[in-house]
C-alpha cells in the first residue's frame, strides 16, 4: 500500500506510526494480541523488527505504542521488557543505517497505575522519548492534574509528558430535566453506543437546539443541556486552560484525540495560541 502522503516533502513534520483506532470488539482482541506478543522473547523480537522495518519503509520518524491497557502484573512486566528491547533495537538499527534513531513513544493511562497495576516506570522513563498521557475518558474531573503529579512523583520527568485532550464529548439522558448541573443524575447515553459525539457534532447540536452552554472554570469542564439531553465536552475555554497548565508545569506539549472531529480547527487553533512560542 502506498503512503497517504509524501513524508519526504514535509521536512518540518515528524510523523509516528501507531496502531489504528479499532471498534470495541477488535480493540478487545488487540489487547489479547499485545499481551500474547509481549509475553515471549521471540514474538517481541518479531514485532520490534517488523515495526522498525515498516517505519523506515514509509519514511516515518518514529513509532508509538498504544496498548490500552495491560491487564495483569505479567503484562506490565512484559511491557517493560518490550520497551527495553525496542530501544536497544532502534539504537542498533540507527547505527547500522547511519540514520537518526527512530523516536519511541507510547499512549499511557492518565496516571502511573491502571486497574490497580503499576506501569514499569523505570523502563518507560529510560526507553521512551515521551509518553502521551490520555487525560480524558474518566469520571473525576481532577484526574488530569492528579495524573501529571503522579507521573512526575513516580520519577518521569515533566519534559517527557504530553497532555492529552479530547476533541469529543459524551451525551447523556438526564433523569430530571430540571437538574442539569455537573454530576446531575443520568441513566443512559443520549446518542448511539456510548454517547460519544465529536466536537463538530456538539457545536452543531448546540446551534440547532439552542442548548444552554456552561463553562466551569474550577473543574475546567464545559457542558450543554436542552430538555433531558446533557453533553459534557471541552470547548475553547477549557482547551486554553489545559494547554496553559501543561506549559506552566513544564510538560513537553499536548495532543488531541482526534483533530478529525474538530470544528473548523477551532480547538486546534486555540491550543496553538495558548501554547505560544
Amino acid at each position: 500500500m502506498p503512503p497517504l502522503l509524501n513524508l519526504q516533502k514535509l521536512p518540518n513534520v515528524r510523523t509516528l506510526l501507531s496502531k489504528p483506532f479499532c471498534p470495541l470488539v477488535v480493540e478487545m482482541q488487540t489487547k489479547t494480541v499485545f499481551a500474547s506478543m509481549a509475553a515471549q522473547s521471540t514474538s517481541r523480537k518479531s514485532f520490534i523488527d517488523s515495526s522498525i522495518k515498516l517505519a523506515r519503509s514509509y519514511g516515518f520518524s518514529g513509532l508509538d505504542l498504544d496498548w490500552e491497557y495491560p491487564r495483569t502484573a505479567s503484562d506490565m512486566a512484559n511491557l517493560g521488557l518490550l520497551l527495553n528491547e525496542w530501544r536497544t533495537a532502534v539504537a542498533v538499527e540507527a547505527t547500522a543505517s547511519s540514520k537518526l534513531a527512530l523516536v519511541l513513544t507510547a499512549a499511557i493511562s492518565f496516571a502511573p497505575t491502571v486497574n490497580g497495576l503499576k506501569y514499569p516506570v523505570q523502563s518507560i522513563n529510560s526507553n521512551l522519548d515521551w509518553i502521551n498521557v490520555m487525560a480524558y475518558d474518566f469520571y473525576d474531573p481532577s484526574c488530569g492534574s492528579y495524573g501529571v503529579r503522579a507521573w512526575t512523583q513516580a520519577g518521569v520527568r515533566a519534559k517527557k509528558l504530553v497532555l492529552g485532550m479530547p476533541s469529543y464529548g459524551y451525551a447523556f439522558r438526564l433523569v430530571n430535566a430540571k437538574n442539569h448541573g455537573l454530576l446531575a443524575p443520568a441513566n443512559v447515553p443520549a446518542s448511539p453506543d456510548t454517547g460519544a459525539m465529536g466536537y463538530r457534532q456538539i457545536k452543531n447540536f448546540i446551534a440547532q437546539n439552542k442548548a444552554v452552554t456552561v463553562c466551569n472554570s474550577t473543574i475546567v469542564a464545559n457542558y450543554c443541556y436542552v430538555g433531558t439531553t446533557w453533553i459534557g465536552f471541552d470547548d475553547t475555554q477549557t482547551i486554553a486552560a489545559k494547554v496553559s497548565y501543561a506549559k506552566q508545569k513544564g510538560l513537553l506539549g499536548y495532543f488531541a484525540w482526534h483533530v478529525g472531529v474538530d470544528n473548523n480547527w477551532a480547538l486546534s487553533q486555540q491550543a496553538k495560541q495558548s501554547w505560544g512560542a
